[in-house]
């Protein structure tokens, strides 16, 4: 097969290039889950013999991946015992005016992800950000950014805060037997964070000050209705879609009560008796229709309102995700209300309310949805997280005995690590064992924290960067760089971090770290120098998306909280990717200078 050589490459790098295009463009481009994507790659370069069987699924056994995996538990053990929350009631405070607020949001948070997952760190900071921006009398849109720039900008400081660390940190182990410290990233990263909050400040104009869009739900009372049943109404005894309840003008009907007991959601075949009452969502002024039509009359008061919530029920706000199989689809063709036992009340775009049926509005990612729940809603939420995004966090963890401990665990996790008393992998096997037997979390807990989606698309991005080497891909990269840019390292550090840091705007971040790292590590050895200060630059540059909101899942996490539009991040993140870009250049430099290979 290799015989064939077509502009420079054989046939086996051509199999390479087509994949990664076909898969990246999957995944814009369809809603097609992410890790599947990664697996079906893996096959293609396994089966057309890109890579032999070692090779294909070598991403599986990387320490880089394992280490990942691992790290899921020991945050489960923190996020159960209440730590983030501890530290965000003491460090948030009231400060007065926006620089001290963006400061003191940004920190915490940068502080949080050096060593959690930055998705958790947003997620549990997202409701707590939006009280405190209603607080300080600021809109939310204001401070959601911020927060998810935070995030990313704190998750490089350390080899554990993003995974593309990890990956780009395990590659360069396998290379050259070398292991990288857990803080080698840390005063570089300090450094770009700096940059970062006071890029911010500066340029808080750019920020869109939007209307909280679940504030278009304030009024739930307005637009929710009850009417009653008569006892010689011409509709008893039929089903809800006989009596033509199924579509009505300007709402749908979401509930039925048969004397004490509740039907939600309120499904077609459900029989109509005298004396129900049934509750209706949308526009009161067409509803009200219903009363001559159906000879319904109305009852006394509105069921609920989004401020006053009887025991009987609660309501809940969400926002449709990027990616969710719910987006360009209507609540009404699936089966989503009856299998997670919650009923559209309404939606909303924008901020506002979207009048007409909320099961009948085809949904857009950020749409706002409001849900009404059992009293009693035991739902896993992560299952749903692929779909939509809560406000809110139910699950408040008891702050006691367990915080101080779970907390003492990761300091000496990562402590151990750093004074290179032990490998980082031990360290972590070591902390999440520590977790589970100081009861931090339970073991159920502990698996439902680690997110299988994540590593496996961590162990194919590790495979795509192999097979991106071992097809002379990234040395014919790397080649052409070195003929555009010359000989000067910097230049060429500075280009490949350039063309990361804009691909990671569209593709994952530990995708791109692995892609791009043999293409660095090539370019380095080229030119004769240490390849190390690269791979410490390539770090920041691919965890540095901050001008579209699918560059990050955290970005993701804001979007529809912040009431945003796609053009917001554009706006502010094009500057913010090249002054940190910028940063990152010059501080690597000045920390890591540039050493010639012997």
């Amino acid at each position: 097969m290799e015989a064939f050589v077509f502009l420079g490459f054989g046939i086996n790098a051509w199999i390479t290039i087509a994949t990664v295009l076909t898969m990246f463009s999957v995944m814009l481009f369809t809603k097609l889950r992410s890790d599947l994507v990664f697996l079906g790659a893996i096959g293609l370069l396994y089966v057309t013999g890109v890579l032999d069987a070692k090779d294909a699924f070598s991403g599986f056994s990387s320490t880089s991946v394992v280490t990942v995996g691992v790290l899921f538990v020991v945050v489960a053990g923190l996020t159960h015992t209440g730590v983030l929350q501890w530290i965000v009631k003491h460090l948030l405070g009231t400060p007065n005016g926006y620089s001290k607020a963006v400061t003191r949001l940004m920190l915490p948070v940068a502080v949080l992800s050096s060593f959690l997952s930055n998705t958790t760190v947003v997620t549990l900071f997202v409701g707590i950000v939006k009280m405190w921006a209603k607080k300080l009398g600021v809109s939310p849109s204001k401070l959601l950014i911020p927060l998810s720039y935070a995030s990313g900008m704190g998750g490089v400081c350390t080899l554990i805060g993003t995974p593309p660390n990890l990956i780009i940190s395990g590659l360069y182990e396998e290379k050259t037997g070398d292991a990288m410290n857990i803080l080698a990233t840390t005063i570089p990263g300090l450094f770009c964070l700096a940059v970062g909050v006071l890029s911010v400040i500066a340029m808080r104009r750019l920020l869109p000050d939007r209307k909280a869009p679940e504030s278009a739900f304030e009024s739930t009372g307005e637009y929710t209705i009850e009417m009653m049943v008569p006892s010689d109404n011409p509709n008893i005894g039929k089903t809800i879609a006989e009596a033509g309840l199924t579509n009505v003008p300007g709402g749908s009907l979401i509930e039925i009560v048969h004397f004490d007991e509740m039907i939600s959601p309120a499904i077609d075949d459900e029989p109509i008796m005298g004396g129900d009452r049934l509750i209706f969502s949308g526009d009161i002024d067409e509803l009200l229709s219903l009363r001559d039509s159906h000879q319904f009359v109305s009852a006394d008061h509105h069921v609920f309102t989004f401020d006053e919530v009887n025991h009987d029920r609660q309501l809940r706000t969400a926002y449709v995700t990027f990616g969710s199989n719910l987006i360009n689809a209507t609540i009404k063709k699936s089966d989503f209300e009856k299998k997670n036992n919650m009923t559209l009340v309404a939606v909303a775009r924008r901020g506002k309310r979207i009048n007409e049926s909320p099961r009948e509005v085809v949904l857009q990612a950020g749409d706002t949805l409001l849900f009404e729940c059992p009293p009693r809603f035991n739902i896993d939420e992560s299952a749903l997280s692929s779909k939509i995004q809560f406000f809110d966090n139910t699950d408040v963890p008891n702050i006691g005995r367990g915080t101080f401990v779970s907390t003492i665990i990761m300091i000496a996790m990562v402590a151990l690590s750093a004074l290179g008393i032990m490998p980082l992998l031990q360290c972590a096997f070591l902390a999440a064992a520590a977790m589970l037997i100081f009861r931090c979390c339970n073991a159920e807990q502990a698996m439902r924290a680690v997110n299988w989606e994540i590593l496996m698309v961590f162990a194919g991005s590790a495979v795509l960067g192999l097979a991106i080497q071992k097809t002379g891909i990234a040395e014919w990269l790397a080649n052409s760089i070195l003929d555009v840019c010359g000989t000067n390292p910097i230049v060429v550090m500075t280009a490949v971090c350039f063309v990361g840091t804009f691909i990671t705007e569209f593709i994952s971040n530990t995708a791109a770290g692995a892609m791009f790292f043999p293409i660095m590590y090539e370019a380095a050895e080229k030119l004769g120098y240490e390849p190390f200060p690269f791979l410490i630059a390539l770090m920041v540059s691919v965890s540095s998306s901050f001008a579209t909101p699918i560059g990050s899942p955290t970005h993701m996490l804001v979007y529809g909280p912040g009431g945003y539009r796609f053009s917001d991040f554009l706006r502010i993140g094009l500057l913010m990717n090249i002054i940190i870009l910028a940063a990152n250049i010059f501080i690597v430099n000045i920390v890591y200078p540039l050493t010639p290979l012997p």
